[in-house]
């Protein structure tokens, strides 16, 4: 087990270096001056000169690339161009917002996707499963900020129940903060919720054709049961790969429905910070939000190896 989590941290530390040359490379050869943009298109020379020289626009883009990832290293993401502050600070605001948002659409995906994998799996072919089915089907045809819109349109503008928009903030208390973050997660939970069940009814359904499902359907156990007691293990290595695609996802990929619901999180940053020219902090959420991806994914090679013992022993 050891050397298996040995060998994947290597491959985590090498995913870092080269994720962060790309996101250094791809951001530094976008068009525009930060400094420009900064002061106006009127500006003089030497004025833009100065402020280049202070926001370390002047050196070469190998200086500013070990800068920015020493500083990383020592948990220092630099300095915002626009806001003049620290860019872990504005990180450390909007993650508050980012991360609840993701663990909560996280949470309402698995607990409306497993029982209904389950459920659909148990009754193959019957109405039960055509139902599922045809549900899931219908949560992954329809794009996430409509349903949102949607949310919206029925729950805040004509039902009141919930805010159109912003968030509360946690010092208004637990629940005013969840509230607040209620619509938008379930717009991001129930396009992920109908391919996880999909993913596990069809795990399910293979695991029921093994030698070992038989024999516990042969000792008299219905195919339910057999599917709780012996089967939902041996099926949850394809379901923890998407669970790991989709908390990603969720954190890094909620950029529009922040938009929609004008929540101040870690999406609404980077499309601040791309329309200002902020590079500095467009690159940095940018790779810790590489790094989360990367992360959630060395836990699931570890998850696999605690669900299926066969992997620990291979190099």
């Amino acid at each position: 087990m050891l050397r298996y989590a040995l060998k994947r941290l290597t491959s985590l530390l090498i995913s870092l270096a080269i994720a962060s040359l790309v996101i250094f490379a791809v951001i530094e050869v976008a068009p525009g001056d930060p400094a420009s943009f900064m002061l106006g298109v009127n500006a003089q020379e030497d004025t833009l000169a100065a402020l280049r020289a202070e926001l370390g626009l002047d050196q070469s883009k190998v200086q500013r690339y070990l800068a920015w990832v020493s500083g990383m290293v020592q948990g220092d993401f630099g300095t915002s161009y626009q806001y003049r502050t620290p860019v872990s600070d504005m990180i450390a605001q909007r993650l508050w917002v980012s991360l609840p948002l993701a663990l909560y659409a996280l949470a309402l995906s698995t607990l409306i996707a497993f029982p209904a994998g389950i459920y659909a799996a148990s009754r193959r072919g019957k109405a039960g499963d055509v139902g599922v089915m045809g549900a899931t089907q219908i949560g992954i045809a329809i794009p996430n900020f409509w349903f949102a819109m949607m949310l919206v349109l029925v729950f805040a503008i004509n039902l009141r129940w919930f805010s159109a928009g912003g968030f509360a903030g946690w010092d208004k208390g637990v629940f005013a903060a969840l509230k607040s973050l209620t619509l938008p997660a379930i717009a991001l939970a129930l396009p992920q919720a109908a391919i996880l069940a999909r993913v596990m009814r069809s795990s399910l359904l293979d695991i029921m054709g093994e030698d070992f499902m038989r024999t516990a359907r042969a000792k008299g156990l219905t195919r339910a049961q057999a599917l709780r007691r012996h089967g939902l293990r041996n099926a949850l290595i394809p379901v923890l790969t998407i669970l790991g695609l989709q908390f990603s996802f969720l954190l890094a990929g909620g950029i529009i429905i922040e938009q929609v619901f004008y929540l101040p999180g870690l999406g609404r940053l980077i499309f601040q910070s791309i329309s200002a020219r902020d590079l500095i902090v467009v690159e940095s959420v940018t790779m810790l939000l590489v790094f989360a991806v990367i992360v959630v994914n060395f836990a699931v090679d570890l998850a696999y190896a605690a669900v299926d013992p066969r992997l620990r022993g291979r190099t």
